[in-house]
């Protein structure tokens, strides 16, 4: 592992003591590496977690980390911190043992499967939203994180909607992703690492009890198709592997989309011109079924989703691990340095974006097309043999609910106050976001 001393030509803010730099992400990971980069230029080192971590910012950094055409970087590595809550995940797997994993993953994605998962979804979101109260103030965020878990149960685990076993799970998987990034590592008693620990236990236990009917049975949802997949050559994985694969993925997807959702949810009703143009093209499907055609057509509410993806992505700077020596920039490196990509800098970075500070989904209008200035302008599903194997679902989430949201209701803030973000683990706005749901 690199230490003080082998990175001692690598400049940096000094750290705290025994905290390092690990408050300040937590507090403002932007502004973090944002003064960083101001003062020592784009390659420098922060101490986060008690390990000296290297950023190398620029859409090229993140091309030569992320891309990997040499194999340098371990992603099982970089995320070492999760090991103990998603060991054994597709993320935490690296080069020829990841790309065997991903191939047989791949089969859970083939279009008949994605078909069966957006016509569930559909049934699943439209039953939620119409249990939401109208003309009633309540905080998106909680309720959209709840929902996305309700419509997963069904989705990705052939579960109903309203199953008793939901709200177990939603906590469960809250205790995993608040310990992802506690500052104290040990399970000592009371502490996030040990609860996170505990709903891990509880989660693989209830998938494992879930795998012998669903290898005999199958089914259309996420979790069946897992236990039937296979590859080209008929690989298929165990049950530990299914529990450590579906583990992760329901994280994954889970939080990710709800944060995805009420950062659009925010933009329709900080500026509502947007919300009056996915209105108009919800509307101009009428009835029609949400098959492929119809999402397609969704080209306002697309840019609005990117547009918010690259304001507020999922997850902004992606660690790696070097097992290898390697130089960038003009220095030098040694194996068991941990790396850093920073996708969300490159997303807010003038060198890509016009005025990258403001909300403009316009910037992917084909005329315009800044996120083509680069092939890694706009990442924030990750790149190269690591990008998010659900981006397509992801998509197509948001599309639907959204559809199945503005046919029944305009939105609207229920204050006017300034929303705050807190970007790390997972974004969230802090209070919730209140809003309420106006009839149409």
């Amino acid at each position: 592992m690199a230490n003080a001393d082998t990175l001692a030509h690598v400049p940096g803010p000094r750290p705290k003591p025994l905290i390092g730099h690990t408050l300040d992400l937590l507090i403002d990971s932007y502004r973090l590496h944002g003064n960083a980069a101001k003062r020592f230029g784009p390659i420098y080192k922060v101490k986060v977690l008690g390990k000296w971590r290297v950023a190398l910012n620029g859409a090229d950094a993140l091309e030569f980390i992320l891309g990997d055409r040499d194999d340098l970087f371990s992603s099982a590595g970089g995320w070492d911190m999760l090991d103990v809550l998603f060991g054994g995940g597709l993320m935490l797997r690296d080069f020829g043992d990841h790309r065997a994993h991903r191939r047989i993953m791949q089969s859970a994605f083939r279009k008949p499967v994605m078909d069966a998962y957006r016509d569930s979804m559909a049934t699943a979101l439209d039953s939620l939203i119409t249990d939401w109260p109208a003309e009633t103030d309540f905080a998106f965020f909680p309720a959209i994180k709840t929902a996305t878990l309700q419509m997963g149960g069904a989705v990705f685990m052939g579960l109903s909607i309203h199953d008793h076993r939901v709200p177990e799970l939603n906590q469960a998987f809250q205790a995993e992703v608040a310990a992802s990034l506690g500052i104290i590592r040990k399970p000592l008693p009371y502490t996030k690492i040990r609860r996170g620990m505990m709903a891990r236990r509880y989660l693989s236990e209830t998938f494992r009890q879930l795998i012998p009917e669903r290898r005999k049975t199958g089914g259309d949802d996420f979790f069946s198709q897992m236990c039937l997949a296979t590859d080209d050559d008929g690989n298929v994985w165990t049950d530990e592997e299914i529990v450590d694969h579906f583990n992760f993925l329901l994280m994954a997807a889970h939080d990710t989309t709800a944060a995805t959702l009420t950062k659009m949810i925010w933009a329709m009703t900080t500026y509502p011109d947007w919300q009056d143009r996915m209105v108009a093209e919800v509307d101009a499907l009428g009835d029609a079924p949400l098959d492929d055609a119809a999402l397609d057509a969704l080209d306002v509410t697309d840019r609005v989703f990117r547009e918010s993806l690259r304001l507020l992505p999922p997850v902004p700077f992606i660690p790696r691990l070097a097992v290898r020596d390697f130089s960038y920039g003009g220095m030098d490196f040694p194996a068991g340095t941990s790396v850093s990509a920073m996708p969300g800098m490159v997303l807010v970075s003038p060198d890509h974006w016009t005025d990258p500070e403001v909300f403009d989904p316009d910037r992917f209008s084909p005329n315009r097309a800044e996120d083509q200035s680069h092939r890694y302008a706009w990442a924030p599903f990750g790149g190269g043999a690591h990008k998010c194997i659900g981006l397509h679902f992801a998509t197509m989430q948001v599309k639907v609910f959204m559809a199945l949201l503005l046919r029944r209701y305009r939105v609207e803030r229920a204050d006017d106050g300034p929303v705050k973000w807190q970007r790390v683990p997972i974004p969230f706005p802090k209070g919730g976001l209140p809003v309420r749901l106006i009839p149409r």
